[in-house]
């Protein structure tokens, strides 16, 4: 299977409405096109220590943060592959490193009741994350539906639509059906700008002339918030980050 493995870019989100996105479509015909995997389910399943380390580090805003999770793009039975990714931030550029694998593989090797599956240099840098955590498990599964786009003539120029954002802490496996906390009110999509260099011209006339900023928004470290937290402190909003 050939995949991407290495995303060193700027990721940056913005909240638009249903008109809006119909708009921005009109305005993308020609210069975006729909990528080799269109529209989809993603399912992931965000790892964490017992304390919620990595989510509530994540939330204090640092200069560096990382998570690790497990994407798939479909159901996946036992022996669907799976990708294993780690991502980190640091000073607003994100770096992703991801790598495929058997979904069974993937849990275990987390779980740790196997060793690493295969050696490279992005299975070590997991495996010595793992390590450093230690006590590092499932906690949250999260999905949506993505419509994705990439530039005509720029590769590098990549736009996302998210809706339908669920999430759960019950139920963790990749094979299992779609359902949980809805995270965004109705008729509200989820837009992400994923760029290497500065955004276009024509994107940034659109976004003023929309009224459409730029915002910081979590999925994960929305339902820790609002849903794990809540448990214990029920007065505490949604958090944005």
């Amino acid at each position: 299977m050939s995949y991407q493995d290495v995303f060193e870019r700027y990721e940056i989100k913005y909240f638009i409405t249903s008109s809006q996105k119909n708009e921005l479509l009109d305005v993308m015909e020609g210069r975006l096109a729909p990528d080799q995997y269109g529209r989809t389910t993603i399912r992931n399943i965000y790892y964490d220590t017992d304390s919620f380390r990595l989510i509530r580090d994540s939330l204090d805003h640092p200069l560096y943060k990382e998570k690790l999770r497990v994407r798939s793009y479909q159901r996946a039975g036992r022996e669907d592959m799976v990708f294993v990714e780690i991502k980190k931030k640091f000073e607003d550029v994100v770096y992703k490193r991801r790598v495929a694998m058997p979904k069974m593989s993937a849990e275990d090797w987390i779980s740790g009741k196997t060793p690493i599956p295969f050696r490279t240099q992005i299975t070590s840098e997991i495996d010595y994350f793992l390590m450093f955590y230690g006590d590092i498990s499932a906690k949250t599964f999260l999905s949506y539906e993505r419509e994705a786009y990439c530039g005509v003539t720029d590769p590098g120029l990549r736009l996302t639509f998210d809706e339908n954002i669920l999430a759960r802490d019950t139920d963790l496996d990749l094979g299992s059906d779609i359902w949980g906390t809805s995270l965004l009110p109705s008729g509200i999509t989820l837009m992400e700008l994923k760029i290497q260099g500065s955004i276009p011209l024509w994107l940034t006339r659109f976004l003023s002339g929309h009224n459409i900023s730029k915002i910081s928004f979590s999925k994960y470290g929305t339902y820790y918030t609002d849903h794990i937290m809540a448990e214990k402190m029920p007065e505490r909003s949604v958090f944005y980050a």
